[in-house]
């Protein structure tokens, strides 16, 4: 009989053939999140085991457990021999003041009792030893979870304290985010990690009408992100030129438009020197002049690659809410201005086209800018704290 975490996984149960891959990224994604503490870990089927830690280090694992993509629950559990001698006499110390009800998952069809037995039989036990105890199917204050499983051990456990879920993070592929320092782009990030990508980021900086603080800012929020994602590879691009390019030689309504392509354009750039299969923006529908159904085809007719937008349909109270489950919303809202308030036109165009986004950008040298501006790259890994 020892302590161990118990850990659940939901959507790889759905996997095919390829289940195996993920179960392993998944397993390496734990060693790796776990790398300073000392454990053991083990795989019986539908589940991850995590034994021999210090006990005074238990919460610190779990909570870093918590934010491990792929993951849905971590029990802090008992580990007894799959005997039914050995876990009724186990059951039979438990103390419980209160109503309860038993939940049993019998894996292992060689141990004599049902699902269905063993719960009626544990509960029994329960009362027998606890007299203030009541059973509650429907709203129990207490929940004791029992789990035979196939490697002859049995785990014993009352809660399961929820997870990161989504897919291991590297089981989707790479791709880059536009990282602006607002609230939308970092939880854009996180919800596209959490469905499997590894995360690079750009941010476009453009000194000296935006501050080093607000540089430093945008570093801020990707070492939070790391907290999920472990390692992020930021890109700073140098957006000064173009963005004077673009109020000297374009129509004030069409200046945001010109600049998100080609914001694009670099971005995709960045992808094709990384290795990265797609871009990952902010965006929310409807939200600004710039996140507008004609004005996102506009932009996203500049590029080839797939276009991720996770936060397209949420409100900003939904977006609001993830930033601050995940601790980033404190960082987003200090008050820094990114490159997209600079020479800000009093009336974007809210419905452009790309014909005459393509005529504005005549007057410009867009291969040459594009180019000069990856020149300026300044590359900082960053990991999690």
């Amino acid at each position: 009989m020892k302590k161990v975490l118990l850990l659940k996984f939901g959507e790889l149960f759905l996997k095919g053939k390829n289940k195996k891959d993920f179960e392993n990224l998944l397993v390496g994604n734990i060693r790796k999140k776990l790398a300073d503490f000392s454990f053991k870990l083990a795989f019986p089927m539908g589940r991850i085991v995590i034994s021999d830690y210090d006990e005074f280090e238990e919460d610190m694992i779990v909570k870093r457990l918590t934010t491990v993509f792929g993951l849905i629950g971590v029990s802090k559990a008992t580990e007894l021999k799959a005997d039914k001698d050995e876990i009724f006499n186990f059951v039979s110390t438990i103390k419980i003041s209160g109503t309860f009800r038993v939940n049993a998952k019998r894996a292992d069809k060689k141990f004599p009792l049902s699902s269905m037995e063993l719960e009626r039989e544990l509960g029994a036990v329960i009362l027998e030893n606890n007299k203030e105890a009541e059973v509650d199917l429907h709203n129990p204050k207490y929940h004791v979870n029992v789990e035979v499983r196939f490697n002859d051990l049995a785990y014993v456990y009352y809660e399961t304290i929820k997870c990161a879920g989504g897919l291991p993070l590297g089981s989707a592929g790479k791709a880059l985010l536009l990282l602006s320092g607002g609230i939308d782009s970092p939880v854009a990030g996180y919800l596209m990690a959490k469905r499997g990508l590894k995360i690079e980021a750009v941010h476009f900086h453009s000194y000296p009408y935006t501050s080093e603080q607000a540089k430093e800012k945008v570093i801020t929020l990707a070492k939070e992100l790391c907290e999920y994602c472990d390692e992020i590879k930021l890109h700073i691009v140098s957006f000064t030129k173009i963005q004077e390019q673009i109020h000297m030689n374009c129509d004030p309504e069409y200046m945001i438009t010109i600049m998100r392509r080609i914001m694009m354009r670099i971005a995709e750039k960045i992808c094709n020197q990384n290795d990265l299969g797609a871009i990952i923006t902010g965006e929310s529908l409807g939200q600004v002049a710039s996140q507008t159904m004609q004005s996102i085809n506009v932009t996203n007719s500049v590029v080839s690659l797939p276009v991720f937008r996770p936060v397209i349909a949420f409100d900003k109270e939904d977006i609001v809410e993830v930033a601050e489950k995940i601790g980033t919303f404190e960082t987003s809202i200090l008050p820094y201005e990114d490159c997209c308030t600079v020479f800000l036109p009093k009336y974007p165009v809210i419905k452009p086209t790309i014909k005459k986004a393509e005529y504005q950008e005549k007057s410009l040298n867009i291969e040459s800018l594009v180019d000069e501006a990856l020149k300026t790259q300044e590359e900082i890994v960053l990991t999690r704290e």
